[in-house]
């Protein structure tokens, strides 16, 4: 017995069973049910079950007829295969064959694509029409429209400024600034690196004195400083000239670096038995016969003597502020201590620059810690803001800064306008000499 949807049809094999087609659906007929039942008996014509096919239908001239016009009783008694049983039935599975047909997916005519188009609305057509300059709002803007690799590409040439041309405006006086937080991991280092080298790739001569005994600043400028080299501590403690320690950093003009050593860590015990130690560094960056524009000191996770040396030194004090708690807890104590160094040692020292670094958008405590620091501090805190980006974090590994690592990051790009900030703090007017 083939199965094609239905068994066989008794009226043609003869059978004494009562089979029930799987298509069966006879009015208040459900499977199981008990009672009397409207289902057709044997003695109904075939008609009832198989409506007879109108002219014209595909399968009308598939049912072959007899000489005569009536079955005779041989052809009625022969048994026949499922072929004959569909094409004298008559039935087919019409339902079930659409049902599982595979579907095919529909593809648009060109009068539903060009119908689908987009239509300028009546009030855009009026409004170029009257003012040929008008820009609707849907249309993309430049910055929408580049490509993301453009613009990268463009940021990392805006960054690295391969003309050497002098974009930001260079002080009329020499900007010593202390780098300073007690609390470690804030970025003070970093923060040093990549604004000193932002600074020098376009146009300002810049000096970097590392004054942490763990010599990071060296490490991310690519400067030796491993033991035996000549470093600050020799400024300190040796009085030896600022410009015999001072290092060139390759592959950035205008940018010098005087590197730190593990022999600084014994500086602060020494610096006690001498004369006038506090001011040991202000000296010696007073006694360089070279002028720079900027001189950034990269100062230790402590209030010890190197950072009172640091802070007597300077004119200005950047504070990077982590934002996180901890991070606010620790700078009451700061500012109470520079507060100190400006009453009694260094009178021109000033909070002028904070800046916020690993910033974390995707949390509520980023957002309220930015809060309190501009409530507090005001114009003082810089509007760019450094977010958390694993490019700042991998540029060390290579000896580089961020700023040459990947100068089209978003890391690169926020030290560079937070570099921008701080030069166009440090005039009132751009100053237009030239290196």
């Amino acid at each position: 017995m083939h199965d094609d949807g239905r068994y066989d049809d008794p009226r043609v094999t003869g059978s004494t069973s009562d089979p029930v087609s799987r298509e069966t659906d006879y009015p208040s007929w459900s499977p199981g049910a008990t009672g009397p039942s409207t289902r057709p008996t044997d003695g109904d014509p075939p008609a009832a079950l198989d409506p007879p096919l109108g002219a014209g239908h595909p399968e009308s001239s598939a049912i072959p007829e007899p000489a005569g016009g009536r079955r005779t009783p041989e052809a009625s008694s022969r048994p026949v295969n499922a072929a004959e049983v569909r094409s004298t039935s008559g039935r087919r599975n019409t339902a079930a064959s659409v049902r599982f047909e595979p579907a095919v997916p529909h593809q648009p005519t060109a009068a539903v694509v060009r119908d689908a188009a987009p239509v300028a609305s009546t009030e855009s057509l009026a409004a170029v029409a009257a003012d040929p300059t008008y820009v609707s709002r849907e249309t993309p803007t430049r910055e929408e429209d580049d490509p993301p690799l453009a613009m990268e590409a463009m940021r990392a040439v805006q960054i690295l400024n391969p003309s050497g041309e002098v974009t930001m405006p260079r002080p009329d006086r020499t900007r010593v600034m202390c780098v300073a937080n007690q609390k470690g991991g804030v970025g003070k280092t970093t923060t040093t690196v990549n604004l000193a080298v932002a600074l020098a790739l376009h146009g300002n001569r810049v000096l970097v004195v590392d004054l942490d005994p763990q010599g990071n600043a060296s490490t991310g400028l690519n400067v030796p400083h491993h033991t035996g080299i000549p470093d600050v501590y020799d400024c300190l403690i040796n009085s030896v000239p600022l410009a015999e320690v001072a290092q060139a950093v390759d592959g950035i003009p205008n940018l010098w670096c005087v590197p730190a050593t593990i022999d600084l860590a014994g500086a602060e015990i020494e610096l006690v038995s001498v004369v006038a130690r506090e001011s040991r560094l202000d000296r010696a960056i007073a006694a360089y016969p070279g002028e720079f524009d900027y001189v950034f000191i990269d100062c230790p996770p402590s209030l010890g003597l190197l950072t009172v040396n640091a802070l007597v030194a300077a004119q200005e004090v950047l504070i990077p502020i982590q934002c996180e708690y901890y991070a606010l807890e620790g700078l009451n104590q700061l500012i109470n201590n520079i507060n100190l160094v400006r009453q009694h040692l260094n009178p021109k020292l000033d909070v002028s620059t904070i800046l916020l670094t690993m910033y974390d958008r995707r949390t509520r405590l980023a957002d309220a810690v930015e809060q309190d620091v501009r409530n507090h501090f005001g114009d003082k805190v810089l509007q760019a803001v450094i977010p958390r980006n694993v490019r700042v974090s991998e540029a060390p590994s290579y000896g580089q800064s961020v700023m040459t690592y990947d100068p089209g990051s978003r890391g690169a790009t926020s030290y560079f306008e937070a570099a921008q900030e701080i030069a166009e703090r440090g005039v009132k007017e751009p100053v237009g000499r030239n290196a």
